[in-house]
C-alpha cells in the first residue's frame, strides 16, 4: 500500500501546492489590476485634463487663438508638464506649485502670488489647467496689446474686483511695512519689467 502511493504521484509537496496555488495567485493578480482602475483617486476631468493637449490639432487651435506659435505653445506645454508634476502629479498646476517655481518655497503666505494665481485661473476651480495658462501667459508676450497688459496689472491690484483700485489695495501690494504688504509690486515690476513701463 505505501508502494503505491509513491507511485501515484511523482511530484513533490512543494511542486504540488505550485501546481494548484499558481493560477489562483494569476488570477487574483489580474482581478486586483482590473479593479485597481477603478479606485483611481483623481476626478474625470483631472484624468481627461492631464493629456488634453497632447495632439498637434489641439496645440495648433491653442495656437490660433494666442500670441504664441506652435513652437512657443510646445515649449509652454513642457514647461506645464514640469510644473504640473513637481508636487502633486495629476497634470494641473496647484497653488503651491506656482508658488515653488516663481519663489523657490512652498512655505509661507504671499499675497501678490494669491493675486498671480487667482487671475491664472480663469475657471476658479483651484488649478491652473493649460489653456488657462497659455491664456495668462499670453498678456507677457511682446504682441499683446498694451490694453491687455494693463488690464491684468489692473486686475491685480484691484484686490476686492469692484472695478476700481482703492489706496489701500495699492499700499498692501506695494507699500513696503503696510499691514498685510508682501512687497509685491516691486518684485511684480521685476519680473515683469514691461508692464511697469
Amino acid at each position: 500500500m505505501e508502494n503505491s502511493l509513491s507511485v501515484s504521484s511523482s511530484l513533490t509537496i512543494g511542486e504540488t501546492l505550485c501546481a494548484v496555488f499558481f493560477p489562483l495567485i494569476g488570477i487574483a493578480e489580474a482581478l486586483i489590476y482590473t479593479l485597481a482602475g477603478c479606485f483611481d483617486c483623481r476626478n474625470q476631468d483631472q484624468k481627461k485634463n492631464k493629456n488634453k493637449f497632447s495632439t498637434f490639432e489641439d496645440i495648433l487651435a491653442l495656437a490660433n487663438d494666442s500670441p504664441f506659435n506652435v513652437n512657443e505653445i510646445e515649449a509652454l506645454h513642457e514647461l506645464y508638464k514640469k510644473l504640473s508634476c513637481s508636487i502633486i502629479d495629476d497634470g494641473l498646476i496647484h497653488k503651491e506649485e506656482l508658488t515653488l517655481a516663481l519663489l523657490k518655497t512652498t512655505v509661507g503666505k504671499n499675497l501678490f502670488l494669491d493675486r498671480v494665481f487667482d487671475l491664472f485661473d480663469e475657471k476658479k476651480n483651484g488649478v491652473i489647467e493649460f489653456e488657462e495658462f497659455v491664456h495668462a501667459l499670453s498678456v507677457f508676450h511682446p504682441d499683446t496689446p498694451l490694453e491687455k497688459k494693463i488690464d491684468f496689472a489692473f486686475r491685480l491690484y484691484d484686490l476686492r474686483q469692484t472695478g476700481y483700485i482703492e489706496r489701500e489695495e495699492v499700499s498692501i501690494l506695494a507699500c513696503p511695512g503696510h499691514k498685510g504688504s508682501t512687497n509685491g509690486g516691486r518684485h511684480f515690476v521685476r519680473m515683469w519689467p514691461e508692464l511697469g513701463k
